[in-house]
């Protein structure tokens, strides 16, 4: 490998650490490389179409060789990029990659997080809108019915994406121990499909904070439809701007995004919103590493967020007066949920290509690699998906016993 390029020498390097598992890699001039154990399970083909993938990924690392992925660079064989990505999970070539700090890659993520910075309620508009607002018809070419973008929760091996969103409501309504006619609000609550539930089965009046325009506007249609009107509103504002109490308190899927420097305004936020006694329930994506969100995923898929560790979620939810009552890890649930996710969309390619001259082949590239990294990153990396349950007020009330069982949920919606 002396001869090769500085470049291609520098990702070979890298490729090296791989010890369990298999990766063949052929380059644009058709030469083979091969990497750990040739009679693993797991046996992978890295194909280099273009040779300015290994500059770019010597200048900016992880996120060049993501860039060169968007930029049709180079493939897996079998577009099987979740287990290329396990597998530089599994061997450590992937936080390598990812501690790479060149001068240029400096530029671009400090660039970036100044201009994504979700202190001000207009950055966090912003971000929002540079995901979510992408068009609801997109959207609704991945996700179930239900139209739930966040974690489900999978009891059989059978279940369809639909069942698993319904059961994972079904355990949050338990967990909340909601009862009829109690005030119920969702804080960034997508296109309703959490309230709508609780509504529809727990009898409970519901409020939803977004501050998605093109998820309200398809949020109210859907609650007019179901005859909902009466019992839910939506509310296209900031959380910060909300005022009000609630008997019981929700939140989705948000925190990720309000920012490392908002968790504590967020948390005094949830607990003004909550009556004396009230209960709430917060469902974030988090991590286990030191390591948060790549420099990619900061540009393209989600600015401004920032995932927590569990002991920052109940070092502020304490700070706040709040107290943790129950905590739950649906780790494995959040990449079986982004698989079907993934399946959806590779089914749905084409119908998505033809809704907007915005969803290029690059675009289309972009999201199949941020479904199947984020799946890897579930499956065989740090992250993890955290359910807290926590209460207003001294003491947890025997009227509100934890039998939210899994059971319970498992038998949910049959």
């Amino acid at each position: 490998m002396q001869n090769l390029p500085s470049g291609e020498r520098y990702l070979y390097q890298l490729f090296s650490l791989i010890k369990v598992g298999y990766l063949k890699v052929t380059n644009p001039q058709g030469q083979e490389f091969n990497f750990g154990d040739r009679n693993s399970t797991v046996s992978l083909h890295l194909i280099v179409h273009n040779q300015n993938t290994y500059d770019r990924v010597l200048s900016f690392g992880a996120m060049g060789f993501c860039e060169a992925y968007m930029e049709g660079w180079w493939d897996e064989e079998e577009s099987r990029l979740s287990e290329l990505i396990g597998l530089f999970h599994t061997n450590g070539v992937y936080t390598k990659a990812r501690s790479i700090l060149t001068l240029p890659l400096i530029i671009k993520v400090v660039t970036q997080r100044l201009r994504t910075m979700p202190i001000l309620i207009q950055n966090s508009r912003k971000n929002v809108q540079h995901h979510y607002d992408l068009g609801n018809d997109f959207y609704q070419h991945f996700l179930d019915p239900t139209l739930t973008y966040s974690c489900g929760y999978r009891q059989r091996e059978t279940d369809s994406l639909e069942q698993m969103q319904l059961q994972k409501y079904e355990l949050i309504c338990r967990k909340l121990a909601l009862k009829p006619g109690e005030s119920l609000i969702d804080i960034g609550c997508g296109w309703g499909g959490m309230l709508i539930y609780a509504v529809e089965h727990y009898g409970v009046k519901g409020t939803g904070i977004t501050l998605s325009g093109e998820q309200a506007k398809l949020a109210i249609e859907r609650i007019e439809e179901k005859g909902l009107s009466d019992r839910i509103q939506i509310i296209v504002k900031d959380y910060r701007e909300i005022q009000g109490q609630y008997d019981k308190f929700v939140s989705i899927g948000m925190f990720e995004h309000v920012g490392k420097g908002n968790f504590s305004t967020f948390m005094q936020a949830t607990a003004k919103f909550l009556k004396p006694n009230g209960i709430g329930l917060l469902h974030t994506v988090g991590t286990n590493s030191t390591q948060r969100n790549g420099a990619w995923v900061d540009k393209y898929i989600f600015p401004g967020a920032y995932v927590p560790q569990l002991h920052e979620i109940t070092r502020e939810l304490m700070t706040a007066k709040l107290s943790v009552a129950h905590c739950e890890s649906l780790k494995p649930h959040y990449a079986e949920t982004l698989r079907h996710w993934r399946n959806n969309f590779i089914i749905n390619r084409s119908k998505i290509s033809a809704l907007s001259p915005i969803y290029d082949e690059r675009f289309l590239r972009m999201w199949d690699l941020y479904l199947q990294s984020f799946e890897a990153g579930f499956r065989y990396g740090g992250m993890q998906v955290y359910q807290c349950l926590f209460y207003q007020g001294k003491q947890w009330r025997f009227d509100t016993p934890l039998t939210f069982s899994t059971q319970a949920a498992l038998t949910a919606n049959r």
